[in-house]
């Protein structure tokens, strides 16, 4: 099993947030990146396997200042050597297609093939409805979800989803789609260019520009690992599965874990893919590793109030708790993997509310005490009770 830390890019503990406007100090943003510096660094040298971001903007408040993701992800990757650097995601109603293909090829070469990518919908509203790049597009949530405006965001999702990938697969192609069109229809490139046609491809002799392609491709081939952000229904984990994308659910309710995986293997099969055990979806949770499960607890607390400031707002229940002693959380990861094999799992750590102490520390406590235990052992060996 593989260990992913995640952060959401918080910038200040609870007493400067609570103080307001803690996302425009230029000192609290500057310390963040210091400490996340220190987390990366420390993560690589541990055995840890990936340390994962999302997309957010305009976070004024300070909660979750990720901002724009292929900055995150190269500071992470500067400050690290072979941690696999998990930019999730990036947020389809705000970027255009073709350039994200080209921006996450472009990561995955200047990381040296260790970069994983995600891609979301867009659910936080006040910054989606600002950047987004079309203006029939609105973000989605607990608000419109099954409406008219989260079936046709969701359409347009599936289509960008395609071109980033058909993108990232081929040298050169064409897309006609409902919302893209690549390249434009009859377009003629206006000033004659031979090297396009002498040295490139999907340029006609009379100039006409009949496929695109992005520069670089990949390190990876066929392309760097895919992530279907956090996953909390059956109907997206099923669009990750025909695409071979891997969902990321934090879960406490194993029941519903293990139908989840069922319905991903079954999806998958039926669009041809075949899936080891632990493919099927990464699990985890929210991670603070203390000596005794009091102290972790006691810890807590301030990232539950995080939570519920934050989060809760969004529609988002508690995920999966992995608060307490090293035993304990072996004991909980142990009856998740016998639920459902699971090849990764995500640490959602409480980055920016603990200060770099305590981060550190429960990295360490959970480095030298609980990943030792889930070392040698396959995701199939554990959900068979091995």
């Amino acid at each position: 099993m593989q260990f992913n830390l995640f952060m959401y890019c918080t910038v200040g503990r609870r007493a400067e947030l609570e103080s307001g406007m803690a996302g425009k100090d230029p000192r609290l943003y500057r310390r963040m990146l210091d400490e996340i510096a220190e987390y990366a660094g420390y993560a690589d040298t541990a055995g840890y396997a990936g340390f994962g971001h999302p997309e957010h903007h305009l976070q004024i408040e300070g909660f979750e200042i990720s901002n724009e993701p292929t900055l995150m992800g190269m500071w992470l990757g500067q400050h690290s050597r072979r941690l696999r650097i998990i930019t999730c995601g990036f947020v389809s109603t705000t970027h255009n297609p073709l350039r994200t293909a080209e921006s996450i090829a472009t990561m995955d070469n200047m990381l040296g093939g260790r970069f994983g990518v995600g891609l979301v919908r867009g659910y936080q509203a006040r910054w989606v409805e600002n950047l987004r790049i079309r203006e029939d597009l609105n973000a989605v949530g607990p608000w419109n979800r099954d409406t008219p405006v989260d079936r046709y965001n969701r359409e347009y999702f599936e289509e960008f989803v395609d071109i980033v990938l058909t993108a990232l697969r081929h040298d050169t192609f064409r897309y006609d789609g409902k919302f893209w069109t690549f390249p434009p229809p009859d377009f003629v490139n206006p000033h004659e260019h031979r090297v396009y046609t002498r040295y490139g491809d999907g340029v006609s002799d009379d100039m006409r520009v009949t496929e695109v392609g992005i520069a670089p491709r990949p390190l990876q081939q066929p392309m760097p690992p895919l992530y279907g952000g956090f996953t909390h229904s059956m109907r997206t984990a099923k669009f990750w599965a025909k695409h071979k994308g891997k969902p990321i659910v934090l879960s406490s309710n194993l029941e519903f874990c293990q139908a989840l995986w069922a319905a991903y293997r079954e999806e998958a099969a039926a669009h041809g893919h075949s899936v080891r055990p632990g493919e099927e979806a990464g699990w985890g949770g929210i991670m603070v590793c203390a000596e005794t499960d009091a102290r972790a607890q006691a810890l807590f607390e301030d990232m539950h109030w995080f939570w519920n400031q934050w989060s809760v707002p969004f529609g988002q229940g508690l995920p999966e708790l992995l608060v307490g002693s090293p035993d304990t959380l072996c004991r909980r990861i142990e009856q998740a993997a016998r639920a459902v094999p699971i090849e990764e799992c995500f640490l959602l750590i409480p980055q920016g509310i603990h200060d770099r102490d305590q981060i550190l520390g429960s990295l360490e406590l959970f480095a030298e005490k609980v990943m030792p235990n889930f070392a040698d052992t396959a995701p199939e060996e554990l959900a068979a009770g091995g």
